[in-house]
């Protein structure tokens, strides 16, 4: 699939949500912007710490629905919303397709080991559908500033 680039409609997909209900991302389209965001895996360091600044700027998300997506279980994400109080959505990507439609389904080194992983990625789109902003490779210290500055040109 080419890469995404900012204007490019955004990939609509179906997936399942901490409760097991189905989120089809079109079903926003015309209502609410959307800060979709893929972390790779819930109650680690990085991702905990960005679920948590989503968390405590949640009210200055204003007409935005916030998704979060990784490979995780439903069940796996209920605890990691249970135990961080987490107000947004996250939907369980098990089968790896919405990854892959957003491209950050790619190869990763840690320690000097090469695997396949979530590259840590936020995706703004607007009501229209359309891709606004693309953060990619996110550094989780900053990102929340940057999301909410980018959202005031949406």
């Amino acid at each position: 699939m080419a890469e995404l680039k900012e204007g490019n409609k955004a990939p609509d997909f179906t997936a399942i949500d901490q409760d097991g209900e189905k989120v089809k991302l079109s079903s926003f389209k015309g209502k609410k912007n959307i800060v979709l965001y893929f972390y790779p895996k819930d109650m680690t360091p990085g991702c905990t710490t960005q679920a948590c600044d989503f968390r405590d700027h949640h009210k200055k998300f204003k007409n935005t629905i916030i998704l979060g997506v990784s490979i995780d279980s439903t069940e796996r994400h209920q605890k990691f919303i249970g135990k961080y109080d987490l107000p947004f959505t996250l939907l369980a990507d098990i089968d790896k397709k919405v990854v892959q439609k957003y491209g950050v389904w790619q190869e990763k080194k840690l320690y000097g080991k090469t695997f396949m992983g979530i590259v840590r990625t936020t995706f703004i789109i607007d009501k229209t559908g359309t891709i606004q902003k693309i953060f990619p490779k996110v550094k989780v210290k900053t990102h929340i500033e940057e999301v909410l500055s980018a959202l005031k040109e949406v």
